[in-house]
């Protein structure tokens, strides 16, 4: 179909023409809609459009050809069948929130089902920052594949070098939430060590003072505790705050804690029922909060649990020995109606 053809609806009134274009069936990513926009391929009442950001309003009659819309090939196939759930989206960069299962960026057995390929796909690999490689666009920090939430990622490179100066100066808040095995004592604390591979098993991380250790460090606090069973030693529900980025660096710190992760396979204990039945870890990044590099406005987002971890939650409601202050704050936000004790 080489021209698409569209009245504005009274739900689209407003938007931007290039996000307009990229809810047609059958266009290009927004990024080359953009593009095309520039180079004279886009009508509005069979007037030329020439800026991208011009808003179209209910009624109006906007033509695409899309005949010469550019091919943007690279390094990674587009995946247009992983579903993105964009929390915020601009110019720069975006924030969605991913779902368990889905590796961020290619690597042995995953090829091209990644969310690099899904952001390769939404938009076009030559819109996308590629400071990290090129099987890595848009890539600016990495959730492990069954840790779901929120996650940025760069649609310039100037953006994703700002982002990563954010995250090195730790000035780019990132909290997650987390069920873990056993009564925590206090209601917050400061984990710090060094992280390195293990030398017995090279896909864990191990806490480590050896030479090619990087510095750790990780806040917590408490929300929630639950008593223990007839066959478990209980439960505690924390908020993780990240100052670095270490792999696996929650996951490895609550284990050396002698807390590990709830339904964690590779750091975690128990049995399916102490596990309360989950599959993955229990980790979930449920805020981010951030200044714009490029802007200065203040982004701030919160993602509610995803429904197996919130059934996991449910199933020891009876148990609550009660909430803490900023459990009550925290958890307020992003699950008022679960019960709690």
């Amino acid at each position: 179909m080489p021209h698409l053809l569209s009245m504005v609806d009274p739900a689209r009134d407003g938007m931007r023409l290039d996000a307009f274009l990229a809810t047609l069936e059958g266009a290009p990513s927004r990024s080359a809609c953009a593009k095309l926009i520039e180079e004279g391929a886009c009508t509005i009442n069979s007037t030329l459009a020439t800026d991208k950001s011009e808003h179209v309003a209910l009624g109006d009659t906007i033509e695409l050809d899309v005949a010469s819309s550019p091919v943007e090939t690279g390094f990674l196939e587009p995946n247009f069948d992983i579903p993105l759930d964009i929390r915020y989206e601009d110019d720069c960069l975006l924030v969605i929130s991913k779902q368990a299962g889905l590796v961020c960026h290619p690597s042995p057995g995953h090829l091209d089902d990644t969310l690099a390929n899904a952001l390769v796909a939404h938009c076009g690999y030559g819109h996308l920052g590629m400071l990290q490689g090129e099987d890595r666009p848009g890539i600016v920090h990495r959730l492990d594949r069954d840790t779901t939430g929120l996650l940025l990622c760069a649609k310039t490179d100037a953006c994703q070098q700002a982002l990563q100066d954010l995250i090195r100066l730790r000035v780019l808040d990132r909290r997650y939430l987390t069920l873990v095995h056993g009564s925590m004592a206090a209601d917050s604390g400061t984990i710090q060590t060094g992280i390195a591979r293990s030398r017995r098993d090279p896909l864990r991380m191990c806490v480590s003072n050896d030479t090619d250790a990087r510095e750790a460090i990780t806040t917590y606090q408490t929300l929630e505790r639950f008593e223990a069973g007839p066959a478990d030693e209980g439960y505690s529900l924390l908020e993780c705050h990240l100052y670095t980025g270490r792999t696996h660096q929650i996951r490895v710190h609550m284990r050396h804690s002698a807390h590990p992760l709830v339904g964690d396979p590779l750091y975690g204990k128990g049995t399916e029922k102490q596990n309360l039945g989950i599959a993955r870890q229990f980790l979930h990044s449920w805020s981010i909060a951030f200044d714009h590099p490029m802007t200065g406005e203040h982004i701030a987002l919160i993602d509610a649990l995803p429904a197996d971890l919130a059934d996991a939650l449910s199933l020891l409601a009876s148990r609550s020995m009660g909430r803490t202050a900023e459990g009550e704050r925290i958890l307020g936000q992003i699950c008022a109606d679960a019960p709690h004790g």
